[in-house]
Protein backbone atom coordinates (compact mmCIF):
# COMPACT_ATOMS: atom_id res chain seq x y z
CA UNK A 1 0.00 0.00 0.00
CA UNK A 2 1.38 3.52 -0.60
CA UNK A 3 0.92 6.46 1.44
CA UNK A 4 -2.60 7.85 -0.38
CA UNK A 5 -4.05 4.48 0.32
CA UNK A 6 -2.69 4.87 3.61
CA UNK A 7 -4.43 8.75 3.93
CA UNK A 8 -7.69 7.30 2.55
CA UNK A 9 -8.20 4.13 5.12
CA UNK A 10 -7.39 7.00 8.07
CA UNK A 11 -10.14 9.18 7.04
CA UNK A 12 -12.63 6.27 6.16
CA UNK A 13 -11.74 4.85 9.73
CA UNK A 14 -11.85 8.29 11.52
CA UNK A 15 -15.23 9.33 10.02
CA UNK A 16 -16.82 5.53 10.68
CA UNK A 17 -15.35 6.27 14.37
CA UNK A 18 -17.51 10.00 14.89
CA UNK A 19 -20.44 8.29 13.96
CA UNK A 20 -20.23 5.55 15.92
CA UNK A 21 -19.37 7.92 19.03
CA UNK A 22 -22.30 10.22 18.09
CA UNK A 23 -24.31 7.00 18.03
CA UNK A 24 -23.24 5.61 21.44
CA UNK A 25 -22.59 8.36 23.54
CA UNK A 26 -25.62 9.79 26.25
CA UNK A 27 -28.08 12.51 25.08
CA UNK A 28 -28.99 15.03 27.23
CA UNK A 29 -32.63 15.16 28.11
CA UNK A 30 -34.75 16.93 26.55
CA UNK A 31 -38.43 16.68 27.90
CA UNK A 32 -39.80 17.94 24.72
CA UNK A 33 -38.45 15.13 22.76
CA UNK A 34 -38.14 12.29 26.00
CA UNK A 35 -41.69 12.82 27.71
CA UNK A 36 -43.48 13.57 24.43
CA UNK A 37 -45.15 16.61 26.14
CA UNK A 38 -44.53 19.50 24.05
CA UNK A 39 -45.38 21.84 26.81
CA UNK A 40 -42.05 22.80 28.02
CA UNK A 41 -42.07 26.01 25.60
CA UNK A 42 -45.25 26.34 24.41
CA UNK A 43 -46.41 27.58 27.75
CA UNK A 44 -43.65 30.51 28.39
CA UNK A 45 -44.06 32.04 24.75
CA UNK A 46 -46.08 35.00 24.43
CA UNK A 47 -49.67 34.38 22.75
CA UNK A 48 -49.58 34.49 18.92
CA UNK A 49 -50.94 36.70 17.01
CA UNK A 50 -51.27 36.51 12.66
CA UNK A 51 -51.96 39.11 10.06
CA UNK A 52 -53.61 37.94 6.98
CA UNK A 53 -53.03 40.61 3.98
CA UNK A 54 -55.68 39.74 1.07
CA UNK A 55 -55.82 41.96 -1.81
CA UNK A 56 -57.46 41.18 -5.18
CA UNK A 57 -57.52 42.80 -8.68
CA UNK A 58 -60.43 45.52 -9.01
CA UNK A 59 -60.77 45.23 -4.98
CA UNK A 60 -59.82 47.10 -2.08
CA UNK A 61 -57.12 45.47 0.37
CA UNK A 62 -58.37 44.45 3.71
CA UNK A 63 -55.66 43.49 6.38
CA UNK A 64 -57.14 41.40 9.35
CA UNK A 65 -55.13 40.66 12.65
CA UNK A 66 -56.10 37.37 14.57
CA UNK A 67 -55.08 37.67 18.35
CA UNK A 68 -55.14 34.37 19.73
Amino acid sequence: MDWQQIIALVIVAGTAGIFLWSRLRPRKFSLEKDTHCGCGKASQEAPRSSIVFRARKGERPQITVKMN
